[in-house]
């Protein structure tokens, strides 16, 4: 009988899966060699109630600094609403010494490793996902998903082998997974949404309310 292998919660850094982005991670290298450029692990406590759900490291934020969203504009957003809802505290540098600290609160993403214009395909998505699910597998008090933007939603309801067609995407929407756990989508917060106004602060700052209210106090 063959045993199944059990996936650990984050790769290595070196992860070698996906043979594009292991050529774009050592291309990355010989450029920037003072940078992470590897598999970026999740931020926070195994013992969070929130897991936040984005969609890959961005080739200056997270590959550059080892840290989830942090470098980049869609950390400045995220961290700011983090930080005023109480999921953070301290204080937010842009990098990953700056001692901030999340709250009953975790950052993963969909994908580990940057992927070329920070697009990547099914099979990186698809190949990642055990990574996801045993990240959420390995957090005993999760209560809330935060998926940051559809492909962060779809995988998301892969790892938790929902059906897609049951829980659609929406920026706001609220689905009950299974009883203990619920989803909520916002769009991503990136540079582009939020310049194009698709995402405002203060649209993305109503999702995280709800979170709270959501959750109660930490």
């Amino acid at each position: 009988m063959t045993r199944a292998v059990e996936v650990a919660a984050e790769p290595p850094r070196d992860c070698p899966l996906c043979p594009r982005l292991v050529a774009f991670r050592d291309a990355n290298r010989r450029a920037e060699p003072g940078w992470h450029n590897g598999a970026v692990g999740s931020f926070g406590s195994d013992t969070a109630r929130l897991l936040i759900v984005g969609l890959a490291p961005g080739l200056r934020g997270a590959n550059r600094t080892g840290r989830p969203f942090t470098g980049d504009f869609a950390g400045d957003l995220l961290y700011a609403t983090l930080l005023e809802l109480g999921f953070a505290r301290g204080s937010y540098a842009a990098r990953p010494d700056d001692e901030l600290a999340l709250v009953d609160c975790m950052i993963t993403n969909a994908v580990r490793c940057v992927p070329p214009e920070n697009k990547p395909t099914s099979a990186e998505i698809g190949t990642c996902r055990p990574f996801l699910a045993r990240r959420i597998t390995a957090m005993p008090r999760l209560a809330v998903l935060l998926a940051l933007g559809r492909i962060a939603h779809d995988s998301t309801l892969a790892a938790l082998e929902a059906r897609r067609s049951a829980f659609p995407f929406a920026h706001g929407a609220r689905h009950e997974v299974r009883s203990g756990l619920t989803l909520f989508d916002s769009f991503h917060c990136s540079r582009y949404n939020t310049n194009t106004g698709r995402l405002t602060p203060a649209m993305f700052r109503a999702v995280l309310q709800s979170i709270r209210e959501h959750l109660g106090p930490a």
